[in-house]
């Protein structure tokens, strides 16, 4: 073990975050901790890292442990090249080798006694040199610096000059390179593309230490992590495996607990059911039975009913228009700011339903293509043809549809001026905005709450063709899940850029990749691009074409084959799905039948109870007559029938109960 975290607790004012987090990490362990936003994921790494404190609870590293910490926002300032800075975190190797090449000097003109004591410590130092990897930490910055997506080009660049996201990148690769027994890492793919991002899982799966990772991008947790500790209201559960494991263990999880509280909640119901009926027969046996029952059913420990994924935004998307088949046709488009070409010559085609995934490495030109097609910026050539009936929503990164200086619930009103003011909020509760927070102004929310609203405008446009520019950015993972859903489900066409391959992977039914200023067509998901990525670059290059898919004839043989696997299961199951049915029929009437018996039966005794009841009243009535109690044999004989109607009633009552449960 090289982490333990012992009933961590921490408040922010009357706000309590997490309570009793336990968990650990084992040497060389790749672990995620995973929540909604504001679970207390940052807070966590920083009460491990000791940037907070807990309220409790203990943070134990084994002895000696290095680890090393990348926090979402840095605040690297340097006036280093991007290479020296990441050379920086060689200094020992580098005064090493400056020692060595000064020994090798100096032993030119040494000699004797002199000569031994130097040539002692220069295989010495070459042996440490060697076993830090020495002879190769210069290309091991390279390896890492183009890893994270910066080219050759770049590293002379100054560290001052660089943005916000490649400072983190910076930061980043400083720390891979230090190389510490335990890695934390908070939202590290943020600013990676696709090609870094897959080059850091790679990294992180070989790396010969251990690592605890905060992400939302659910590939990127699949290919690395063998742990999931998830954060759900403020308290803690490890669950071993993957992200897919987890989301499937913590499915099958809730289910079985809701069906746990739905089943305690029928027989709760039954039980106060058998204690009314008890207590409406009204005699000391059968009211003692019903008190027993009532404090029975004090003991029993109630459940909590399943918390529903409330948390997560409620959305659904629907065109109140169908367009014409034809969405947008695109010939010939070129764009360049300055020197720097982007694209030229793309050409592509939409159709209505397809979802459409732009991919390609940061700065290809993505998000130029979306504002060319949406009028912000002014392509160099190139045709733009939008289909028939044809009505676009445009959701952007940069939230440059929104007014920053008005407040949420005004940037809705505004825009849709018919809705009403429960319309306007019950459409900003579908996104998190609830209570006062409708009223603050635009310019003062964070990005990602910046992103809801925008989403929530595109929500209420009902167009039939969604352009969106990394609709999945800043949103915690169940937030992603429920906009995968509603744009899967979608019935209009969408066209989006993103980086998150989970995403893709679930809503894509085309990606076009745009790589060395060309696009490249993929007739499906992620999974599919992945597939068939190399021999359609290698075609290109060749400039054979630019999409893929399979043929007529393969296609023809493909479906010919697996018609005929299918056609040849069916009929060899056909009989044994036939019997099963049977079976199950069979076994079902019978269920019934009992059932029904139960139900007679149990109308016939209360029918029965109810007689001799009444019967019952009708004996007291008699036993108080002065005629009665006077004549012995009448009075026996009456006392005799009132014995046997209770005796009986007894009977009954037991055998009610019996079958009521």
């Amino acid at each position: 073990m090289i982490l333990a975290c012992n009933n961590i607790t921490k408040h922010f004012g009357e706000k309590e975050i997490l309570n009793g987090i336990s968990f650990h990490v084992n040497e060389n362990e790749k672990a995620a901790i995973v929540g909604i936003n504001g679970a207390g994921k940052s807070t966590l790494f920083k009460i491990i890292v000791g940037e907070l404190s807990a309220d409790a609870g203990e943070v134990i590293f084994a002895k000696g442990t290095s680890f090393g910490y990348l926090s979402q926002h840095q605040d690297l300032t340097s006036e280093n090249s991007i290479y020296n800075e990441l050379l920086s975190t060689k200094a020992e190797l580098l005064r090493m080798e400056e020692t060595i090449r000064t020994l090798e000097q100096n032993m030119k003109h040494a000699e004797g006694e002199e000569l031994e004591q130097m040539l002692s410590a220069y295989s010495r130092l070459n042996h440490e040199f060697e076993l830090q990897n020495g002879y190769a930490y210069r290309s091991e910055v390279v390896g890492i610096l183009k890893g994270l997506g910066f080219d050759e080009s770049e590293f002379d660049k100054s560290i001052n000059t660089l943005s916000g996201g490649q400072k983190t990148r910076i930061a980043l690769g400083k720390l891979l390179l230090r190389k510490p027994e335990l890695i934390l890492l908070d939202e590290p793919t943020n600013h990676l593309d696709m090609q870094s991002i897959a080059w850091l899982e790679t990294f992180l799966a070989n790396y010969k230490g251990a690592v605890v990772v905060i992400a939302h991008d659910r590939y990127f947790l699949d290919k690395v992590v063998t742990k999931v500790v998830e954060l759900d209201h403020t308290k803690s559960q490890t669950f071993m495996g993957n992200y897919s494991v987890y989301a499937e263990k913590k499915a099958k999880q809730r289910e079985d607990r809701l069906k746990q509280y739905l089943n305690q909640q029928r027989e709760i119901k039954h039980q106060e059911e058998v204690i009314a009926k008890l207590r409406s027969f009204n005699r000391e046996k059968s009211i003692k039975r019903a008190e027993s029952r009532v404090k029975m059913l004090d003991k029993i420990e109630r459940l909590d009913k399943p918390l529903e994924e409330s948390d997560g935004m409620r959305i659904r998307l629907e065109p109140s228009i169908t367009s014409g088949n034809d969405v947008l046709t695109v010939t010939g488009l070129s764009k360049s700011f300055g020197a720097q070409t982007l694209f030229t010559d793309l050409s592509f085609e939409i159709k209505r339903g397809e979802k459409v995934a732009i991919i390609g490495n940061n700065g290809t030109g993505k998000t130029t293509i979306l504002k060319i097609l949406n009028g912000i910026v002014t392509p160099d050539a190139g045709e733009i043809k939008p289909g028939v009936k044809v009505h676009p929503a445009y959701y952007d990164q940069e939230h440059q549809v929104l007014h920053m200086e008005k407040t949420l619930f005004a940037e809705i009103q505004d825009t849709y001026p018919t809705m009403d003011n429960t319309e306007v909020r019950n459409a900003l509760a579908a996104f998190l905005f609830t209570g006062d927070d409708v009223f603050k102004q635009i310019k003062d929310i964070s990005g990602g709450e910046r992103g809801r609203v925008s989403l929530a405008k595109l929500m209420l446009s009902e167009s039939n063709f969604l352009m969106l520019d990394e609709p999945t950015n800043h949103l915690d993972i169940m937030s992603k899940e429920i906009l995968e859903n509603a744009i899967s489900s979608y019935t209009g066409t969408v066209l989006y850029v993103s980086h998150d391959r989970y995403f893709i992977n679930k809503t894509a039914t085309k990606i076009l990749d745009l790589t060395s200023g060309k696009l490249i067509t993929y007739h499906g998901n992620y999974d599919y691009y992945l597939e068939h990525k190399e021999n359609m670059e290698r075609i290109h290059l060749q400039g054979i074409g630019y999409g893929v898919g399979m043929t007529p004839a393969a296609s023809t043989v493909a479906c010919g084959n697996s018609k005929g696997t299918l056609g040849t299961v069916a009929a060899d199951s056909a009989s044994g799905i036939d019997s099963a049915g049977k079976t199950d029929w069979k076994q079902q009437k019978e269920e019934q039948a009992k059932l029904r018996k139960r139900q007679n039966d149990l109308k016939r005794i209360e029918a029965e109870i109810e007689k001799l009841e009444a019967r019952s009243e009708e004996l007291d009535v008699l036993l108080a007559d002065e005629s009665i109690y006077t004549d012995h044999t009448k009075l026996l004989e009456i006392t005799k029938e009132k014995d046997a109607v209770s005796e009986r009633l007894l009977e009954l009552m037991e055998e009610w109960e019996q079958l009521a449960e």
